[in-house]
């Protein structure tokens, strides 16, 4: 029985696609109707056109999004901006755009939400009276170094508030634009309040174009965990996610460069495909790599139970059965090897405070 989904609709003539990883833009799960692009008959032809990247402006309540995921180490994360430019088509965040009445195909990479005043929401949320500290994460949904963020500066103004706080945060990018902030990171490391995790999900610069089509060249990543590293940040490589028969022949070579640029701790995710990410992506497996398809989908659904997708707590991150246990082994090997951490270790959750504003009346004792 093929696995390959069958219920995407017809991609648009009438756009033109250049570097963007899906090719369609299927209706988000939660919409009653859909829009199908159909020939009126007319022998007309229509003027092509490049799709271009849209962003719209958003003025949030609240930045801080709690969790209790048993499967992430956080219960709170900041999030910068919705959508990703980048376009990595195995995202599993993809579907989170479904919740804004927009598609998880070319609507997640092209129509994006900024939040330019997320950091003077933070700030009045730090200083509420009953706000207990523990590290924010930022980069769990979209990524806080997409190429927008070259402009809109929110990842660094949102540093800036954790930095004057004394607050401690970890990030998870593949942006080279991390290495814009090595100031204010290196700053926050110094104090133990900061890790950064870079993720690499292949050495293979084709690939990479394909997969990740506005992300950096993967040397540019082992470039970034270089820097970062000579700067004092502690530095996590993030092998995720891994994607069997595809890149997961690559996660010891993968490994094996981030430790030569100075990772000290390693992470390895198993590809999760939710709601509309599994017919795009095997769609996407169909245009780059159709010889391959079936078998990298049947790999998939070996870890899977047979199914392209595993929602369920604990097994969603790693697979489970003969082939996933396989691979944790390799990793596992790889990691005592090279000599990686088992953690980069806990920040400093002791130095918080809200730092005084002009007008405030300044303590006596």
């Amino acid at each position: 029985m093929s696995l390959l989904p069958l219920d995407l609709p017809p991609s648009d003539p009438r756009q033109r696609l250049k570097a963007r990883g899906a090719a369609h833009n299927p209706v988000g799960r939660f919409e009653p109707y859909a829009r199908l692009v159909e020939s009126d008959g007319w022998d007309i032809p229509e003027e092509e056109q490049l799709l271009r990247t849209e962003v719209s402006i958003e003025r949030p309540r609240s930045v801080i999004t709690r969790n209790s995921s048993p499967d992430v180490p956080f219960d709170r994360s900041i999030n910068a901006y919705r959508g990703c430019e980048h376009g990595c088509i195995y995202c599993f965040a993809r579907p989170s755009h479904g919740y804004l009445g927009l598609s998880a195909g070319l609507d997640f990479e092209t129509r994006l939400v900024a939040r330019p005043e997320a950091p003077e929401v933070l700030e009045r949320e730090l200083a509420r009276p009953g706000y207990t500290v523990a590290p924010i994460a930022m980069g769990t949904n979209t990524d806080p170094y997409q190429p927008l963020e070259a402009k809109m500066g929110i990842t660094r103004r949102l540093l800036q508030v954790l930095s004057a706080h004394n607050h401690p945060v970890t990030l998870v990018t593949r942006g080279a634009g991390v290495l814009r902030d090595l100031d204010l990171l290196a700053d926050l490391a110094a104090r133990n309040l900061v890790h950064v995790g870079v993720s690499v999900t292949t050495l293979d610069d084709d690939l990479a174009r394909k997969m990740e089509p506005r992300a950096p060249a993967p040397a540019t990543r082992i470039r970034m965990i270089r820097e970062l590293a000579r700067a004092g940040v502690p530095v996590r490589v993030m092998a995720a996610p891994m994607i069997p028969g595809l890149t997961d022949h690559a996660l010891e070579a993968i490994l094996t460069e981030a430790r030569r640029a100075g990772a000290r701790a390693a992470g390895m995710l198993v590809l999760r495909l939710p709601h509309e990410v599994a017919p795009l992506f095997a769609d996407w497996l169909e245009r780059h790599f159709p010889a391959r398809a079936e078998r990298v989908l049947g790999a998939i659904a070996a870890l899977r139970g047979g199914k392209l997708n595993d929602p369920r707590f604990k097994t969603r991150m790693t697979g489970e059965g003969v082939e996933a246990d396989l691979l944790a082994q390799r990793y596992a090997v790889a990691c005592r090897r090279l000599g990686f951490q088992r953690s980069l270790g806990p920040l400093d959750c002791t130095g918080f405070a809200v730092p005084p504003r002009v007008g405030d009346q300044l303590e006596l004792f």
